[in-house]
C-alpha cells in the first residue's frame, strides 16, 4: 500500500472519528471500566473513579470511600499470605482522596490514608519489605525472602505528596503536610511540616 493511499485512509478514518470524538469514547470506556472493576474491592464509597489498573492484589481487603480517584496504570498490592506467612491486611483511602497516574501501595499490614490527600505521579507506599537487615538472609535471593512489617503506615488529612514520593514501612505523615518531590520518607513527619530529599528531612513548620 502506497505512502498516498494509506494518508487517505487515514484522513477518511479521522473524517469519522475527530479527536474530540475519541476522547468521548475514552472517557465512556473508562467510566464503565471504573464502575466494573469496583465490585473487586472490600468496600468502594459514592463517586469513585478506578482508571485502569496495571496491577490489582487482594482488592477484598481494600477500602474506598467518597470521591476517591485511582489514577492510570496504579500497582495495589495486598497480601494475606506469602508462601507460608499469614497476614491481616487492611488498605483504606479516606473521602476525596486522590492517587495519581502509576501510583504503587503494597500492604501486608496497615496502609491508612486520610481524608482530602492529594498524591501525584509515581508514589510509592509500602508498609513491608523482603526480609530484615539480617546477615543470614543476605545469601537468600530477595524475592524468597519473609516478608516483614515495620508498623502500618498512616497519612493523616489534608496531606499533599509530590511526585515519585517513596513512603516507608512505620511511618505517620501528620495533617496538613507538604511532602517535596522524590521526596523518601522514612521518619514521622510532624503536622503541618514542609519535608523533602532522601532520606526527607524537615525544612520548614508551617
Amino acid at each position: 500500500m502506497s505512502k498516498k493511499i494509506a494518508l487517505i485512509i487515514i484522513r477518511l478514518y479521522h473524517a469519522i472519528i475527530t479527536y474530540s470524538v475519541y476522547n468521548k469514547i475514552r472517557y465512556y470506556w473508562r467510566v464503565l471500566y471504573s464502575l466494573w472493576i469496583q465490585f473487586e474491592f472490600g468496600k468502594v464509597g459514592k463517586c469513585v473513579y478506578i482508571g485502569k489498573m496495571s496491577l490489582l492484589k487482594g482488592a477484598k481487603y481494600v477500602r474506598l470511600a467518597d470521591n476517591v480517584t485511582i489514577s492510570e496504570r496504579c500497582v495495589i498490592e495486598v497480601y494475606d499470605s506469602y508462601r507460608n506467612q499469614r497476614f491481616s491486611p487492611i488498605l483504606s483511602i479516606g473521602i476525596n482522596s486522590h492517587l495519581g497516574d502509576d501510583g504503587h501501595i503494597t500492604c501486608i499490614n496497615r496502609v491508612q490514608i486520610g481524608n482530602n490527600v492529594l498524591m501525584g505521579r509515581k508514589v510509592f507506599i509500602t508498609d513491608n519489605a523482603h526480609g530484615a537487615s539480617d546477615r543470614n538472609l543476605l545469601d537468600t535471593a530477595p524475592n524468597k525472602r519473609p516478608l516483614t512489617s515495620k508498623g502500618g503506615v498512616i497519612i493523616e488529612d489534608n496531606v499533599w505528596i509530590g511526585e515519585m514520593v517513596c513512603i516507608m514501612p512505620g511511618v505517620r505523615i501528620g495533617n496538613g503536610s507538604i511532602i517535596g518531590a522524590n521526596a523518601v520518607v522514612t521518619k514521622d513527619v510532624p503536622p503541618y511540616s514542609v519535608a523533602v530529599g532522601n532520606p526527607a528531612r524537615i525544612i520548614k513548620r508551617l
